[in-house]
């Protein structure tokens, strides 16, 4: 299933520069974004692209614990308008996290819940502060046939409560 998002908010006082000092802070990214990213570091770095990995817990019916890594590019239109954007290279649905028994599930034995995330953002300082625009797309597995009445509706709610957490902690940590 394709699941494709998009939501936006407005921070008065803040500035793209502060946008970028949250969002390139990733060793911050398990206070701001608590409690989905357990994890969150830098993998590379050249100018302004890089790749990370994160370890991200989703919690709704089921938990499910990913191990995501993801290329990461951020531009400029000018200086009033940036964007970023982040394409997952490689994620792996987590088997009983935190144990001795940890390990990565093979594509073959995982859920399906996540394969692929792309997530692009732009954001403008305007107004007397920054708009942000947040879009998501995800590739999941499909629901199997004669329960999409019963985990459908859950399915296609994950992708979006994701982006609505995100959003709001990007927000609360603008805030601060």
């Amino acid at each position: 299933m394709l699941h494709h998002w998009r939501g936006t908010a407005f921070v008065p006082g803040a500035t793209a520069a502060d946008f970028l000092r949250v969002t390139q802070n990733f060793s911050a990214y398990p206070k701001y974004f608590a409690p989905q990213i357990l994890q969150a570091k830098v993998l590379a770095q050249q100018g302004d692209r890089l790749q990370d990995s994160m370890r991200v817990r989703q919690h709704h019916l089921v938990t499910v614990v990913f191990d995501i890594t993801a290329d990461i590019a951020y531009g400029r239109l000018d200086p009033q308008r940036q964007y970023s954007f982040a394409r997952s290279t490689k994620i792996s649905e987590i088997d009983a996290p935190g144990t001795a028994k940890e390990h990565a599930l093979s594509s073959g034995e995982d859920h399906g819940y996540l394969w692929r995330l792309n997530t692009y953002w732009s954001f403008e300082e305007r107004d007397g502060g920054l708009y942000m625009q947040i879009e998501s797309v995800s590739l999941t597995r499909s629901v199997p046939p004669g329960l999409g009445w019963l985990i459908g509706p859950f399915v296609e709610s994950v992708p979006r409560d994701s982006l609505e957490f995100t959003l709001r902690s990007t927000c609360n940590a603008l805030h601060k």
